[in-house]
């Protein structure tokens, strides 16, 4: 048996270009194309991608833009881009661009000339840059493959980027999460080795300033005053993040997301969160967008971004009223519950969660029957009318006592009305 020798790959603009006509004619792929370019090809016509029409859709209007990238992760290290890539970049008639984990084009710098002709095709801050959604591209399918592409004019499954050149790499924090994509777009120079090696170097030394900052950002257990105290959410009732500085109040999406974070560990995606924070039609996008606001506002609390995840030293109340009630101690899990949670919100997957948590506390209480904790629980409002509780509480509790009479008195009114 005889195997045949591998198919050199080709990356010529005319060897390309046939293999591209060839592939939108009849769906079939020759021999010589690169393996990466090939299979987002595929990916991109299973997608329904345009290949005469590049759709880069806009994710965020410029003034919620600027307030995305001034809380996004890679915003204090966009000095280091200029410094080793943007201003090489200029002199050879380059653009570079930094997106972030979904796609959407932060900033785009550098010449002049060629920043005007990047921006007829839509490549500009605020655009989407996915691969199903403007076909091959560099920092689409790197973002796709989570490795670095060079991609080389006919390269592209839309005809009009086709004679641009472009190289990108994933930018990763500390955790191994993608935060972003570093690319260079431009005419022949993109295509060098040099310009993807560059990319390489540069994407690296981002990521070593991403670990140098988490290191900072540790507390310091070795100083004589020991640790610094483990923030609480308060979720319960007024939502408020307490912290050894005091207490601060949190606006109800960004306590709406902690609180979804807390209930999952393991993380939730842009998408997951969009469809627990809203009934109607979320994008992801703009929960990305939220979610950099909260960081802003509430430091590394939440950590990475595919998933998204809250810090593990942060505790909730709710945590301490459901180790209450783990502990069997019904009564203190009952006044830690000071009320429902975030009570204004009208979130579906905080509405869910609420439901449960008092849920779980009215179960603990009536299978207890401690008269002390059934007379706690018909004070509160999900209580009140719980006539399950009234009718336990008169059984349990001595009869002649006013707690006995209270619930005597409120099964009566109870039972005239239903008459």
């Amino acid at each position: 048996m005889t195997t045949g020798a591998a198919v050199p790959v080709r990356r010529d603009r005319r060897s390309v270009r046939t293999a591209y006509d060839a592939f939108l004619d009849t769906g079939t792929l020759p021999d010589g194309l690169d393996p990466l370019v090939a299979a987002s090809w595929r990916r991109s016509r299973s997608s329904g991608v345009d290949p005469d029409t590049p759709h880069a859709t806009i994710g965020l209007p410029a003034d919620e833009l600027d307030d995305y990238r001034a809380g996004h992760p890679l915003a204090p290290l966009m000095p280091v881009v200029r410094e080793l890539v943007v201003d090489a970049a200029r002199e050879d008639g380059l653009v570079v661009a930094v997106s972030d984990d979904a796609g959407q084009l932060l900033w785009v710098e550098g010449a002049r000339s060629t920043r005007a002709t990047v921006e007829s095709v839509g490549f500009v801050p605020g655009a989407v840059w996915r691969e199903q959604d403007v076909g091959t591209n560099a920092p689409g399918t790197a973002l796709a493959t989570r490795r670095p592409v060079q991609v080389l004019g006919a390269e592209h499954f839309s005809r009009p980027v086709q004679r641009l050149n472009c190289a990108a790499a994933p930018i990763r924090d500390h955790d191994g999460t993608v935060l972003g994509v570093l690319d260079v777009t431009g005419g022949r120079p993109a295509a060098s080795h040099v310009t993807l090696s560059l990319v390489r170097a540069t994407v690296a030394s981002l990521e070593r300033e991403l670990a140098a900052r988490a290191v900072r950002q540790l507390p310091d257990r070795s100083s004589p005053s020991g640790p610094v105290a483990e923030p609480q959410l308060q979720l319960l009732g007024t939502p408020a993040l307490l912290t050894s500085d005091g207490e601060r109040r949190l606006p109800g999406r960004h306590a709406e997301i902690l609180a979804l974070l807390a209930e999952h560990p393991r993380g939730l995606t842009a998408d997951e969160l969009a469809v627990l924070l809203h009934p109607g039609d979320l994008s992801d996008v703009t929960v990305r967008a939220e979610i950099s606001r909260l960081r802003r506002a509430v430091g590394p609390l939440v950590t990475g971004s595919r998933p998204y995840r809250l810090a593990p030293h942060v505790r909730t109340d709710v945590d301490a009223v459901r180790g209450l009630l783990a502990a069997g101690e019904t009564a203190r899990a009952l006044a830690a519950w000071t009320g429902p949670l975030l009570p204004r919100s009208l979130a579906p997957g905080v509405e869910r969660l609420r439901a449960e948590l008092t849920a779980e506390v009215r179960a603990a209480v009536l299978a207890d029957a401690d008269p002390e904790a059934l007379e706690a629980w018909t004070r509160t409002d999900d209580g009140a009318d719980d006539v399950a509780a009234w009718r336990q509480l008169v059984a349990r509790a001595a009869p002649g006592s006013p707690r006995w009479t209270r619930a005597r008195a409120h099964l009566a009114v109870v039972d005239a009305a239903l008459r």
